[in-house]
């Protein structure tokens, strides 16, 4: 029987306002196969709906993590912006960095010792290497325009500095942009988790083999919670000041 305060508190609420309301969930929605990110506009019965998953599961699982503390570090709808930003960089981006060298390596080896018998191996380093190059230059742009302009708004807020229109218009505009290269990074590791069969281990699997299955789960967990944090929390609240900005 499911709490009824845990059903009031949520039943409402979207995917990605729950993850936002406590990060912890995001486990819980990985594990059923939910979209807290780019799909996470949907609440839990409908995105249960969708894949064929008892909701009243979902709710089980949050009722049990809701006695659980959500640490400072890890809430966000009351963070400003370049507290954000900084996190953003310095934990998801320098992962991704660090992880894909070693993901591609682990990649390409399988490929090549177990193609023959695993021939799905290949498929999986070749979208790998191209999910590789799309972040690199994603998170280029974010890093040298996006998060730099978040930052200068934050500066303007504080009267540092007098605003000015950039040159790409409003933020909205590069923000569109990041959304879309979000969900083709996302669609491009959900067809390595259906390939891979969620990263089962086969029985024939070396160590290596075992260790790519093993990053490559935890490189898109990771992945959804970058996405999260800036599609559903980040930048919206970066739009709301750039909008604060200008009419006030």
């Amino acid at each position: 029987m499911i709490n009824n305060n845990v059903f009031e508190t949520y039943s409402e609420l979207t995917l990605a306002d729950i993850v936002t309301k406590n990060v912890k969930t995001a486990g819980i929605f990985e594990k059923y196969d939910l979209d807290f990110c780019c799909g996470g506009n949907k609440t839990i019965a409908q995105a249960c709906q969708e894949n064929g998953t008892d909701p009243n599961l979902v709710y089980s699982e949050i009722e049990k993590m809701e006695s659980a503390k959500v640490e400072i570090s890890e809430r966000f709808d009351d963070r400003d912006l370049d507290f954000i930003v900084d996190y953003i960089v310095n934990n998801h981006h320098k992962y991704v960095v660090y992880m894909i060298p070693l993901i591609s390596s682990h990649a390409e080896k399988v490929a090549s010792s177990h193609g023959k018998n695993h021939p799905e191996t290949i498929k999986v380093a070749k979208i790998f290497s191209g999910v590789s190059k799309e972040l690199k230059q994603h998170m280029m742009k974010e890093e040298e325009i996006l998060f730099p302009y978040i930052k200068y708004l934050v500066r303007v807020r504080n009267g540092e500095t007098k605003f000015e229109k950039p040159y790409f218009g409003r933020i909205g505009n590069p923000i569109n942009m990041m959304e879309l290269e979000h969900q083709s990074a996302g669609e491009s590791m959900y067809s390595i988790k259906k390939l891979t069969n969620s990263y089962a281990i086969p029985s024939d699997a070396c160590n290596t083999y075992k260790a790519c299955l093993k990053e490559l789960k935890e490189f898109e967990e990771d992945l959804h919670k970058h996405v999260h944090l800036e599609n559903n929390v980040l930048f919206p609240k970066a739009v709301l000041l750039e909008e604060q900005l200008i009419c006030g």
